[in-house]
């Protein structure tokens, strides 16, 4: 079966500061049309901050669309055009201070791709030094520091709801037992 949506109307409903929104007139793979709205994101990096002994490094930071505190890993967005790399060290180095002798790229996944076109590139980075956080100005975080397996026990009891977070803290404890090769 064909399951692919035909777009034959666009409107830009939304510009945001960094997102814009469009709703898409489509026809169906049986010939009914139908309308989707999308979101349009820019793409972000996800930075695994793992050490030598297995921790990793965290933020602290409130989240309003979800009126909580989340620990997450750090993250950002991409600036216009950047390389999803460079956007992962200069994360890393904003909200934690810390710099890597090794930054690489795990994989890329679309956080919510019912509605959003963001792609996430999730980096594992190593050989951590520490310096100063330099966070953007609208931004207030703290960085933390937690074993693997807490974070784990965190996630199953709720208190990391965050999905980035979860898959690369799973992806960091199969690093660490030998099960994925870096």
């Amino acid at each position: 079966m064909n399951f692919e949506e035909k777009t034959i109307g666009r409107e830009h409903t939304y510009k945001g500061s960094f997102i814009d929104v469009e709703t898409l007139e489509v026809v169906l793979p049986d010939g009914k049309k139908a309308t989707r709205d999308v979101v349009l994101h820019p793409g972000a990096s996800v930075v695994i901050p793992i050490t030598d002994n297995g921790e990793i490094y965290m933020v602290r930071q409130y989240r309003k669309p979800i009126e909580r505190i989340t620990l997450e890993l750090p993250a950002g967005k991409l600036d216009h055009g950047e390389d999803p790399k460079v956007c992962a060290e200069r994360e890393l180095s904003e909200e934690t201070g810390l710099s890597a002798d090794n930054v690489k790229h795990l994989i890329s996944i679309h956080s919510a791709p019912g509605f959003c076109n963001e792609v996430l590139h999730l980096y594992i980075a190593s050989g951590l030094k520490e310096g100063e956080a330099h966070s953007d100005e609208d931004e207030f975080v703290a960085c933390e520091k937690y074993q693997v397996k807490k974070l784990i026990d965190m996630i199953l009891s709720h208190e990391i709801t965050d999905a980035k977070t979860i898959i690369g803290v799973l992806m960091a404890d199969k690093i660490i037992n030998g099960e994925i090769k870096i």
